[in-house]
């Protein structure tokens, strides 16, 4: 099995040279929209003028001391819906490569061995954050760097939630969530991993250990199911599922020689690339919907089609058929054309139809929506003490507004026990 090209990281970086004359097409606007745009706060505008007059340590500075995750956001954030969107010279060409010069800042920053964030003496009360995601872990930082006590409780063996078991490593190399992780862990945090709150150990139990406050950050990573027929067949996985196994296996695991992955949104494109990357000569993506509704980023679209990979639209699946208890073939019927219908060989199907948040209340009894999501008010429950924070509260689902909630959830805690002090 290939692994190679799976493992590489897809986009290589801009050279000093080529980042240089980046940084000198920005206007330097008074207004700067790009990083007013920014949910994170970055200010890619003070950067970029940190960088266009060579002051590359000022640059690191004003990256890091904004977003803790920083490398991860430069790989992975979707600059074309914020910063690069709102950048003025889109009227005249196109945008300042906004993400590329943060990833270079943020290499720099490592290759240099710099460090910008000290750690800060925890003379203040102890905080629980259940969940070691991206929300979880910037709200980590931010109360670790204002002299919090501050312990991550993560049920699974590796930390990172989403960006460790589900970005592939062709996006974000593993390594790269590693680094900023060990960083937060310079800072003062402590983790404790296999450790699911509300089945291993109860917010009361932690209470009575001292924590004065609490934040749900647990995410949404349990992939939706299908009743489809035959959905019970050997073959037939989540994608979910499947993305974890092959990043936390790097790339070590079985990929059929027909695979079919049926939905439309990033979760979706990564299925698709992860399997074509790791040997499959065979991909093919079904939505139901037009190519116009899709919800996967159009650059995420794009590289799908430079791997060759159909999307066939307006499809919705009828019925997967078997041969000895395997998958053997997939069947669709139109959504727009009830006499459409298409039949495709198929030995491996992957389900990426969106994911559901796992039963919050078994971890604390704060008030939720339907679907399960966390109501919230400034990262406030309905339950004093206890926060929540990331793609469990309402939100646009992406890294960078995980990281932005999660300052805001650690500023809100901050201001919670202050208020009690």
């Amino acid at each position: 099995m290939e692994t190679r090209k799976y493992l590489e990281e897809t986009n290589k970086p801009l050279t000093p040279l080529l980042a240089m004359e980046e940084a000198a097409r920005c206007l330097l606007c008074h207004d700067a929209p790009c990083s007013k745009a920014c949910p994170a706060g970055t200010n890619p505008s003070k950067f970029i003028r940190s960088l266009r007059f060579r002051n590359f340590k000022g640059a690191v500075e004003t990256i890091r001391t904004n977003n803790v995750l920083a490398g991860v956001c430069a790989r992975v954030c979707p600059y074309d819906k914020y910063c690069e969107g709102a950048c003025s010279r889109c009227g005249i060409d196109k945008p300042i490569r906004i993400g590329e010069l943060q990833r270079y800042l943020t290499d720099y920053e490592k290759n240099i061995n710099m460090k910008v964030l000290d750690k800060v003496e925890a003379t203040k009360e102890k905080v629980a954050i259940i969940g070691a995601g991206p929300s979880g872990l910037s709200a980590a930082a931010t109360l670790a760097l204002r002299g919090y006590n501050v312990t991550v409780f993560e049920e699974k063996d590796i930390l990172g939630g989403w960006l460790s078991y589900g970005i592939p490593p062709e996006r974000l190399p593993q390594e790269v969530v590693e680094d900023e992780i060990n960083y937060i862990k310079e800072l003062g945090v402590e983790f404790k991993t296999n450790c699911k709150v509300g089945k291993d150990i109860k917010i009361d139990d932690l209470r009575s250990k001292g924590f004065k406050a609490f934040l749900i950050s647990s995410g949404i990573q349990k992939g939706k199911a299908i009743d489809v027929k035959g959905a019970d067949l050997e073959g037939v996985v989540n994608g979910v599922d499947f993305l974890g196994k092959a990043k936390t296996n790097k790339g070590d695991v079985k990929v059929g020689s027909h695979v079919i992955v049926i939905g439309g949104g990033d979760v979706a494109m990564d299925c698709a690339s992860t399997a074509k990357l790791l040997g499959c000569e065979d991909v093919k993506i079904i939505y139901r919907r037009t190519i116009e509704k899709m919800p996967a980023d159009v650059k995420e679209r794009e590289y799908i089609q430079s791997l060759n990979i159909p999307i066939f639209t307006g499809f919705k699946p009828s019925e997967i058929t078997g041969n000895g208890g395997n998958v053997a073939s997939f069947k669709a019927e139109g959504m727009f054309d009830g006499s459409a219908a298409v039949e495709l060989t198929a030995d491996m199907i992957i389900f990426a139809v969106g994911q559901e948040p796992e039963d919050v209340k078994a971890i604390v009894d704060v008030k939720v929506d339907g679907k399960g999501i966390v109501a919230t008010e400034d990262c406030r429950t309905n339950v004093s003490d206890v926060f929540a924070a990331g793609d469990i509260v309402e939100g646009d689902k992406t890294v960078v507004q995980a990281v932005a909630l999660g300052k805001l959830a650690g500023e809100s805690i901050d201001s919670y026990l202050a208020g009690i002090r």
